[in-house]
């Protein structure tokens, strides 16, 4: 009998086929993929489908529209995001949700930490640092990173109303939910090199970086 699904897991992806296969393999049971083909041109959503998992197709480029089309196509209670590069454990997914049904926590969200030098490069470190930094200081939600890896309710996320479908998703959500009295609770979680063939669509470059800087300022204008 397969397990009942405790919670989908949103997976936006964009030329992912080489990690999928340690991505999903890494699942707890009762976790439901959803991967997002975010324009992929290497079978991506091939793949996704080969392994099982659920494939919500977005044309539109960005992470934040990805997110919102995985969200969208979800159906449990519950809700989880994580990049899929391979560069987090998913086994890590239900302390997450622990603190959400069992702390009662709004959102539970991911520290990284990571496994070893070079993972986080210098100019994405300093980024999120600088934002993650703002956020604690203007509105006293207690995070040092920008929820690379979070599940809360459905529902819940669906009223915040996240409108940003380019890289400032993540901070406008964390905004969004400071104003909103949401409860937040950081948890470690690993932060390793990406599956070989793969490679960070913001922090694999300087440039990448900047455009999601850009994105970071058009929020909080």
């Amino acid at each position: 009998m397969e397990p009942a699904v405790a919670c989908d897991v949103v997976i936006p992806c964009r030329d992912e086929a080489a990690a999928l296969p340690l991505v999903l393999g890494a699942l707890p049971a009762g976790f439901r993929p959803i991967v997002v083909d975010n324009g992929s041109t290497d079978g991506t959503a091939d793949v996704a489908r080969r392994l099982g998992a659920t494939v919500a197709d977005e044309p539109r480029p960005g992470y934040g529209a990805a997110v919102h089309a995985g969200v969208l196509a979800a159906t449990s209670e519950y809700v989880a995001v994580v990049d899929g590069d391979d560069s987090m454990d998913l086994r890590e997914l239900p302390k997450l949700l622990e603190a959400v049904i069992d702390r009662g926590v709004t959102m539970a969200v991911g520290r990284r930490r990571p496994v070893g030098r070079g993972v986080w490069p210098w100019h994405a470190r300093v980024g999120t640092t600088v934002l993650a930094t703002w956020l604690r200081r203007s509105s006293g939600f207690g995070v040092h990173d920008l929820a690379p890896m979070r599940v809360c309710r459905r529902d819940d996320l669906l009223t915040l109303d996240v409108r940003d479908r380019r890289f400032g998703y993540p901070l406008e959500l964390m905004v969004k939910a400071a104003d909103a009295g949401w409860t937040v609770e950081e948890l470690d979680i690993a932060y390793r090199p990406r599956a070989a063939g793969t490679r960070s669509k913001v922090s694999g470059s300087v440039r990448g970086t900047a455009l999601a800087v850009h994105d970071f300022f058009a929020v909080l204008r």
